[in-house]
């Protein structure tokens, strides 16, 4: 039986370590290629591990001559938006520099399907009540212009005839494994959700980052996707690009938007106790983010049967606890 193996890099990672598990169910192997500067390798528990740096050209070459790699999958990046507002350079040798290294070794080792892992910060700020793929794409960050920067080159390669891509633009992961094998590990944990039910549990004080946007109730609206709807889509999307020759780009999102202000009334409910304060919003912050899913649904036949608030909440919290 000749396994087919994906190349995962940012395997260890929060996403990637899902879409690893998600990756096995479906019947490949996951190959995770990470340097753990932000991964577990606790988290690696589906395939093999290669521990190495996207900028390290001879290890990457080293790795596609061990692999016989089916496609690869492209989530190592640097995510913070606040650090890539203080640190622009970082990100962009560390998100854009690596990208060209591994599109070099693709193309080396005649490996010509790819997964990368996009981000609706390349959207920018919106008015627009749901984000469309053909949407003017105007990113206000370091984080999300490098985000757009390796869109870009993965698009302008792909003119060689020597590639064919998904680019996922997907929007505030959250949740963890529902069968409680992997979950949210980040050091530091930057995403609301893991922080407020923390804050709940430890009967800690909360601090929400801006009132005063202009939406209903003055706080940030989010789309929030659970991470296992997330891996879900990296499976549909390899399976697509294997299978076809078409490249495509699209939004991975659950298409409904989540105040700030409303997840802490759900929190509140879960946690009596729950205490929350305002603080002044964030610099690189949009209003408003969330998908227009249609694409996903009717290409992908995607779906997001996770991505409940109730849902999201229930996994977080239970990871949680049986990681304290």
């Amino acid at each position: 039986m000749n396994e087919k193996y994906i190349l995962v890099t940012g395997g260890a990672g929060y996403i990637g370590s899902h879409t690893c598990k998600a990756l096995s169910l479906r019947g490949y192997t996951p190959v995770t290629y990470d340097n753990l500067s932000t991964g577990n390798l606790s988290s690696v528990k589906w395939g093999p591990f290669v521990k190495g740096d996207l900028l390290d050209e001879q290890k990457l070459t080293e790795t596609f001559e061990r692999y016989n790699f089916t496609g690869v999958i492209h989530f190592a990046a640097k995510a913070y938006v606040g650090e890539s507002i203080q640190n622009p350079i970082k990100y962009f040798e560390g998100n854009v520099s690596t990208t060209i290294n591994l599109l070099k070794s693709m193309e080396s080792a005649k490996v010509s399907k790819l997964v990368f892992s996009s981000s609706c910060a390349t959207y920018g700020e919106t008015q627009k009540d749901k984000i469309a793929e053909s949407d003017i794409q105007i990113p206000i960050n370091p984080y999300g212009v490098s985000k757009h920067m390796c869109e870009q080159l993965i698009q302008s390669f792909a003119q060689t005839g020597k590639l064919e891509f998904a680019i996922l633009r997907y929007f505030n992961a959250a949740g963890a494994d529902p069968d409680g094998e992997i979950g949210e590990l980040h050091q530091p944990e930057t995403h609301l959700i893991p922080l407020a039910l923390n804050a709940a549990i430890t009967n800690s004080i909360f601090y929400v980052y801006g009132g005063d946007f202009d939406t209903p109730d003055g706080s940030a609206i989010r789309d929030y996707i659970h991470v296992s709807d997330i891996a879900n889509a990296h499976v549909l999307a390899i399976d697509r690009i294997i299978d076809e020759t078409n490249s495509f780009i699209c939004n991975i999102g659950s298409g409904l938007g989540s105040s700030v202000l409303e997840i802490m009334e759900e929190i509140n409910e879960l946690f009596p106790n729950f205490r929350y304060l305002m603080k002044a919003r964030r610099t690189g912050d949009p209003a408003r983010l969330v998908a227009d899913t249609t694409f996903a649904n009717q290409f992908l036949e995607f779906t997001a049967p996770l991505s409940r608030m109730d849902s999201i909440l229930k996994s977080t919290m239970q990871w949680y606890l049986s990681e304290n």
